[in-house]
C-alpha cells in the first residue's frame, strides 16, 4: 500500500513506497483520491484506472452482500423490505456462494481422512 503527502488543502502531491515523515497516511490502491492523483500525473492509464475501480467494485459488492446478511439476522430488515430485483439478486447470489461453499468442502487435503 503506498503511503501519500498532502498540501494543505489535502489534495495528493506524493506518493512513496514507505513511510517518512511527512507521509505517514497510507491509501488502498483503489482509494479514490490516489487514482485521480495517478491520473493527474499520467502514472496510470485509464485501463489501469478502469481495473483498479472494477476491483474496488466486487470489493464494494462483497460488502454490501455482508451488509444484507448483517440487517437480516438482526431483523432490522426483512428480504421482502427490498425491491423485487434486488431481493432476487440478493438470493441468486447467496445460493451461489453456497454452492461454491460445498464444493470447497469437497476438496480435501491429503492429511484429511474422509
Amino acid at each position: 500500500m503506498p503511503y501519500v503527502l498532502r498540501d494543505s488543502s489535502g489534495k495528493i502531491k506524493g506518493i512513496f513506497a514507505e513511510a517518512t515523515a511527512d507521509a505517514l497516511e497510507e491509501l488502498g490502491a483503489d482509494d479514490a483520491d490516489l487514482v485521480r492523483f495517478l491520473a493527474e500525473v499520467g502514472l496510470a492509464s485509464p485501463g489501469t484506472i478502469r481495473q483498479l475501480l472494477a476491483e474496488s467494485d466486487m470489493r464494494m459488492v462483497r460488502l454490501v452482500d455482508d451488509l444484507i446478511d448483517v440487517l437480516l439476522e438482526k431483523t432490522l430488515i426483512r428480504i421482502t423490505d427490498l425491491p423485487p430485483a434486488a431481493s432476487q439478486k440478493y438470493l441468486q447470489r447467496q445460493a451461489a456462494r453456497k454452492r461454491l461453499q460445498g464444493i470447497q468442502n469437497l476438496v480435501v487435503d491429503e492429511k484429511d481422512i474422509l
